[in-house]
């Protein structure tokens, strides 16, 4: 955290109180608006209203203290793993999933099935925790993978939950089909969207994995906007049956509990 203060050294000629602080405020507004995908600068410039040329010269900087780092196409920027972790409410990932795991500990009593924890990562949903159920039969844990967010349902509460012009960025990329259930149309993408916001959570019905369904809600943060998901899945042959609607409000009820501690 101490590292952002180069910032007022590097981007102020002559370092003064109200002036350090509007400098500090700008990074930590670009950084925010990155926690929604990867952004060129001119996109970043229209979400935190500045000039193009002041994200530049605070993106120029930030990345040359770990806070934020190109992307694979040269011409994006990201928040680096390392800062996006550490920045969390409460001191990180540990924290979250250490206040999370009572939740996830609950949904599988009440529903007999795997749960888990993941937070958006770029365009990839990330798994941090996962809290297995006792049938003899079960999916795997998939803490510490990272998926395409069109593919699973903590990802798609990740995309309905993106500002317009991070989404649009995002369908112009080829989606990746995993399965033949796999939703790769962006207009059709677009409309599950839509569902997912009036809904307030989202199903897949293997569309990542064969044999594999899963229900997620957001974890909101004191602002509104989504911090992480969780989510439940389970073998499509017993998951969900008949508890679709009894597994969404489940999913909804712990996930709101959850944003209610972290405010």
């Amino acid at each position: 955290m101490m590292e952002l203060y180069r910032i007022v050294e590097q981007d102020t000629p002559v370092v003064q109180t109200v002036s350090s602080v509007h400098s500090i405020e700008r990074a930590f507004a670009i950084l925010d608006a990155l926690r929604s995908g990867p952004a060129r600068v001119t996109d970043l410039a229209r979400r935190v209203d500045l000039p193009k040329s002041t994200v530049a010269r605070l993106l120029a900087t930030l990345q040359s203290v770990g806070a934020v780092e190109r992307d694979p196409d040269g011409v994006r920027y990201r928040a680096c793993r390392e800062w996006a972790q550490s920045a969390g409410p409460g001191g990180g990932i540990e924290t979250i999933v250490a206040m999370a795991r009572p939740s996830l500990v609950g949904l599988v009593e009440r529903l007999g099935e795997s749960a888990g924890l993941s937070v958006p990562d770029g365009y990839l949903a990330h798994y941090v925790a996962q809290v297995d159920s006792g049938n003899p039969v079960q999916v795997r844990d998939w803490t510490g993978e990272r998926i395409p967010m069109h593919a699973v349902s903590s990802g798609l509460v990740f995309l309905a939950d993106l500002p317009r012009e991070a989404l649009s960025d995002f369908l112009r990329h080829p989606l990746s089909e995993f399965t033949s259930h796999t939703v790769t149309s962006p207009a059709q993408l677009r409309r599950r969207l839509q569902q997912v916001r009036a809904d307030g959570y989202a199903w897949v019905e293997e569309e990542f994995a064969e044999g594999i369904n899963s229900v997620a809600a957001p974890v909101r943060r004191v602002d509104g906007r989504t911090l992480a998901a969780l989510h439940v899945h389970g073998p499509s042959y017993r998951f969900p049956g008949r508890r679709a609607r009894a597994a969404s409000n489940q999913v909804v009820a712990a996930a709101d509990a959850l944003s209610a501690q972290l405010t």
